[in-house]
């Protein structure tokens, strides 16, 4: 049956409030935009997609993972340039008061222009675009307020005191930034090295209005990778070679085209398209990942963010988007090249060496100036910040210094004035056995919640009279059903001992029981279950049952101890429906 003309999204809400997969939060008080409560089923295939994806971009490199706490002291945030830049221009209606995202009302009144670089736009610029082009209201019709900058951080305070301000966390990467030295030494000190880390991250939208797709409260799924600038090379390239990237560049955005250029991943990167061979690598596993979700290559695309666009720590950035029935193209991932930026600023912010050592295959040696700290007098000075002052002196740049004390007259620590009577320069030969390197990052970061909904959206399809949600069989969230044909003759027990035996080899499987055998069916196809296993007459006999294929609606005979050997290799893709067993043709369906 064809969808033409029809909304998705309603269809899937209703799908998914009716069966446990998604459902606005706090219902019964009216609900709030901005939060999503997952059900049962939902919860399920959002643990299956975050496995899916630590196992593409995580597990099968050796990266490591790790948890850091949702709220992060205002300083971190300080340090990273987050509080100062973290913010979206909003507009407000002047007759019903409401508020919008400034960049969205224009986008939502002027679809397809690819030309208007709305996210650049200063308020100002916002104002007369608005005005030059009629925007109003795109709720009551109203005139439009002047744009102004709202912090999309929620500020909060921690401890009973309210001296100590802290931010719930807009990016799970500061956690990742602030623990890399932690991290490098308990990863024997080796680079590259990635950190991943998933886990609920807070944005004070200003309007939400798209579901599951715009949310205040989400689950982030973020890599951060670093490399030695002076070794950018990728050394997994060759794994990504028949993976194409579908770009639409920052020139084409330019003039005003929707034209996508088509590159390998490797000429991407070998071109300078993409500026680096990692950026390139983790778009190609971005690709796959989609389309192991469901979404085809011609429904992906990756967007170069003019420069007024990017974050202030990006260098180039990429937004993986795909095509959504409602919305159009929409992000389900953003691919930043941070440089050094992250890790420079905490250098900064904390006064700790960020850096690491990367050793020469032969010494050499060198004239260089160095710091002196005068440790007699600002040992007793300092006190408790001797050492990470002492630290930060010892690691400093002489010539950095040298400006300090020349425009200030001093340099501050941690809240210490450091006086060019606290330290000496002195020139040395030194032997050098290796050198200092802030590592560049490449971030791969992607939004599980909407991505959930975007593999449901590619999954809807009608057959017949009858929804079949076509999941890919690994991500369904429950794998199997088992169903008696006929609620007598002991055929309930025999499948409910089957159903617990499946349970009891790691399946998640239901048991179902209630009307005919084809409304059964159909409850399973609509929630998207890949094998529906049927209890008969001939299980009495001979202990075989046949499961059915939810794609293709046919069936084969196999015996029910045998499932647990043969069915996984069918849920991963390596087995066709047709070699679990030998096809029938029954009854019922």
């Amino acid at each position: 049956m064809s969808l033409a003309g029809i909304d998705k999204y309603e269809l899937l809400s209703d799908l998914a409030k009716r069966r446990g997969f998604f459902w606005p939060s706090f219902e019964i008080y009216g609900g709030v935009s901005g939060y999503l409560d997952l059900g049962p089923l939902g919860a399920k295939m959002k643990r299956r997609i975050e496995d899916r994806w630590l196992q593409l971009f995580v597990y099968q490199h050796g990266f490591a993972t790790i948890s850091s706490p949702v709220i992060t002291p205002e300083r971190v945030f300080i340090a990273s340039g987050h509080v100062e830049h973290f913010k979206d221009l909003m507009v407000t209606c002047k007759d019903c008061r409401r508020h919008f995202k400034a960049d969205h009302v224009i986008t939502e009144a002027m679809p397809g222009r690819a030309d208007i670089a709305t996210e650049a736009m200063s308020p100002a610029e916002i104002d007369s675009f608005i005005s030059e082009n009629t925007i109003r209201c795109p709720e009551c019709g109203g005139p439009l307020s002047q744009a102004e900058f709202f912090s999309t951080m929620f500020r909060t305070n921690i401890g009973p005191y309210g001296d100590v301000t802290g931010y719930a966390r807009p990016e799970a990467a500061q956690g990742m930034f602030v623990d890399f030295k932690r991290v490098f030494e308990a990863s024997r000190e080796k680079l590259p090295l990635g950190i991943a880390q998933i886990g609920t991250v807070m944005r004070n939208e200003i309007s939400p209005r798209q579901g599951p797709i715009r949310l205040r409260e989400f689950t982030i799924m973020e890599l951060e990778f670093f490399f030695d600038p002076e070794e950018p090379r990728c050394n997994y390239m060759n794994r990504v070679s028949d993976v194409e990237l579908p770009l639409l560049l920052m020139k084409s955005r330019e003039q005003d085209h929707s034209n996508v250029t088509r590159l390998p991943a490797h000429e991407a990167a070998g071109t300078g398209l993409v500026k680096n061979e990692w950026s390139a690598y983790f778009m190609a596993l971005s690709v796959r990942f989609a389309k192991s979700l469901g979404i085809p290559l011609e429904k992906q695309r990756f967007e170069e963010k003019l420069p007024a666009e990017r974050s202030h720590y990006s260098a180039q950035t990429f937004d993986h988007q795909i095509w959504l029935d409602r919305w159009g193209w929409v992000e389900i991932a953003g691919h930043a090249y941070r440089t050094d930026f992250d890790l420079s600023a905490h250098i900064k912010g904390s006064g700790v060496d960020l850096s690491v050592f990367k050793p020469y295959a032969t010494p050499v040696e060198k004239q260089v100036t160095v710091v002196v700290p005068n440790e007699s007098v600002l040992g007793p000075t300092l006190r408790e910040k001797s050492r990470v002052v002492l630290d930060a002196l010892k690691s400093a740049n002489p010539e950095d210094l040298k400006r300090a004390f020349k425009k200030t007259g001093y340099l501050e620590i941690q809240g210490f004035r450091v006086l060019p009577s606290h330290v000496r320069f002195e020139d040395r030969t030194i032997r050098e056995t290796g050198r200092r390197v802030v590592p560049h990052v490449i971030e791969p970061s992607y939004g599980a919640e909407r991505i959930v909904y975007s593999t449901l959206e590619y999954a809807y399809n009608r057959v017949k009279d009858r929804v079949v949600l076509k999941v890919p069989p690994d991500l369904a969230p429950m794998q199997m059903m088992v169903f008696p044909l006929m609620a007598k003759d002991d055929l309930p027990g025999i499948a409910s001992r089957v159903a617990d035996f499946l349970i009891g080899n790691g399946f998640d499987v239901e048991y179902d029981d209630a009307g005919t055998i084809g409304r059964r069916y159909a409850r399973a196809d609509e929630i998207g279950v890949p094998i529906s296993i049927t209890i008969d007459y001939d299980t009495q006999k001979n202990e075989t049952v046949t499961l059915r294929d939810r794609d293709s609606w046919q069936q084969v005979r196999i015996k029910w101890k045998d499932i647990p050997a043969l069915v996984p290799d069918f849920l991963k893709g390596a087995k066709a429906f047709s070699e679990l067993g030998e096809a029938v043709r029954v009854d019922y369906e």
